[in-house]
């Protein structure tokens, strides 16, 4: 019989792609896989892993409130022999299942060390003492898992085994969900995927899209992920008032909806600010749009420099400089053979370097010597 395996967040969303579409997928073929996760729909699964719905709120204290009662009532009864969270805030949870003689994997996605700097909303006093208490507690008493090779400096005393498994693209599912042919767009398409946020240059891309303008009157963006800006703050955003027209906000969206787009933009923007962990952690967009073999416009970190330019995928720009932007973006419009092979160069890349196939096997790895011992 598989040894049952449980992947645990009250906070990512049901179909974040990394959960959902690479981790779970990958342990199914070795465990029996349960995936718990807010508004978690059956028809999201692959058939391969038993997803389980849990309630979801934004606010911090409803979830400590409600959700993780719904966690224990729901996952305690699968008894499983090792589970997977993805939030600080499921310690505590983690240790009940630890007591009933399960092993625990704790996962860090981000240096919230650094992140608290940024963060709009649960970011009370109260609860970063309490991160800061249960994440040296987590170090002591779970196996951790890493996306980035930098927070490894943040955790160096550790008193069970680490890996390092990155977010990688998994080009094989973007395939399955990218439109093939040429661009049915008469006019130039951009894709942004991700947070929509100041920290991430949404105050940039409008000032250099109103430049852009001037030249493609009817080109289009299209947003999708979280918006993380007041309406009225956006509002008042130099140069918004002459583009609004011709941007459109999707919120979040599951990738398998977003990859249709992909066909006829001439660019992907991922474009950080020097602020929190960013300068040492990639944006999992860089990949993804180089596996769409989309031209990336990404901050010019080191970093990022060391992907981009090395491949040749796309440029490396100041995240303040909106007449780089716009002036990249025009180049990008105005050459299409280059961008074309700019995006093939991604793709090479990603296909050679740069994909979930190697962390897949560190992943499989990791959980095998854990539940070996």
């Amino acid at each position: 019989m598989k040894r049952r395996v449980l992947l645990l967040s009250t906070v990512h969303p049901a179909t974040d792609p990394r959960i959902l579409y690479k981790i779970a997928p990958s342990l199914a073929k070795e465990y029996q896989v349960f995936c718990a996760l807010p508004n978690a729909k059956p028809d999201t699964a692959d058939g391969t892993f038993t997803v389980i719905s849990l309630p979801d709120f934004q606010s911090l204290f409803l979830r400590l409130l409600f959700s993780h009662i719904v966690v224990l009532y729901k996952c305690l009864r699968i008894r499983p022999d090792l589970v997977h969270i993805f939030v600080p805030e499921l310690i505590p949870i983690a240790f009940v299942f630890k007591l009933l003689g399960g092993k625990v994997i704790y996962e860090v996605q981000e240096n919230l060390f650094k992140k608290f700097s940024i963060k709009t909303h649960n970011n009370a006093w109260l609860y970063r003492r309490l991160f800061r208490f249960f994440d040296h507690c987590a170090r002591k008493h779970f196996a951790l898992i890493f996306t980035e090779d930098a927070y490894v400096r943040e955790y160096d005393k550790l008193a069970h085994p680490a890996a390092i498994v990155r977010n990688y693209a998994l080009p094989s599912f973007i395939d399955t969900y990218l439109a093939n042919g040429p661009s049915t767009s008469v006019n130039p398409e951009i894709i942004y995927m991700g947070v929509i946020s100041l920290e991430r240059s949404f105050d940039t891309i409008v000032v250099a899209l109103a430049t852009l303008k001037k030249r493609y009157p009817d080109f289009k963006m299209h947003l999708f992920g979280s918006l993380r800006i007041a309406q009225h703050e956006i509002e008042k955003l130099p140069g918004y008032d002459e583009i609004a027209e011709n941007l459109t906000f999707y919120g979040y969206t599951d990738q398998k909806k977003i990859f249709e787009y992909a066909r006829n933009a001439v660019a992907g923007i991922a474009l950080l600010k020097p602020v929190a962990d960013y300068p040492e952690s990639y944006t999992t967009k860089l990949f993804e749009y180089m596996s769409l073999q989309v031209p990336v416009i990404t901050s010019d970190f080191p970093l990022y420099r060391n992907v981009v330019e090395q491949s040749g995928c796309g440029f490396c720009i100041s995240p303040y400089r909106a007449d780089l932007l716009s002036e990249k973006l025009q180049w990008l419009i105005e050459n299409p053979e280059e961008r074309i092979r700019m995006g093939r160069n991604g793709r090479n890349s990603v296909e050679k370097m740069y994909n979930w196939t190697s962390e897949e096997d560190t992943l499989l790895s990791f959980y095998r010597a854990l539940l070996r011992n």
